[in-house]
């Protein structure tokens, strides 16, 4: 876990991570939500509407940005006050997602900073962009 404090940041700093969705993690996100659209748990019902299986939930996808801010940028220290993201395409069990984090704005006065945000699958197509503000606790 990293530790970034606001006053080691720099515009440009960069992390990422990557996470493999899998089978486990759809059904603990369908549990924990009760979500029991069949495009995420009906493989059938999937293939039918044209996508290559089931889908992943985007909200899966998007909680990935919570790990970005809470470990890696800035990690220890991060207070998540706003989160933009939009999906751009389908994620499927077994995809690789690699997600990405730059530094693109920090507000000194309220010591927070703003973090553009990309999640790309294996083959580097992008599947989700976004904005993610924090704030710090110390």
């Amino acid at each position: 876990m990293n530790a970034y404090k606001f006053t080691e940041l720099s515009i440009g700093m960069a992390e990422s991570f990557q996470h493999t969705v899998s089978y486990d993690d759809m059904d603990s996100f369908m549990k924990l939500t009760g979500d029991i659209n069949p495009l995420h748990c009906d493989e059938d019902f999937a293939l039918k509407h044209n996508f290559y299986g089931r889908v992943v939930y985007g909200m899966l996808s998007a909680s990935l940005v919570s790990t970005l801010g809470g470990v890696y940028l800035p990690g220890k220290y991060c207070l998540i006050q706003q989160i933009e993201i939009k999906f751009v395409h389908p994620v499927y069990v077994g995809d690789i997602l690699t997600v990405t984090g730059v530094v693109k704005e920090l507000n000194e006065s309220v010591q927070q900073a703003v973090i553009k945000v990309e999640i790309r699958n294996q083959n580097e197509k992008k599947v989700a962009r976004g904005k993610l503000n924090v704030g710090f606790l110390e």
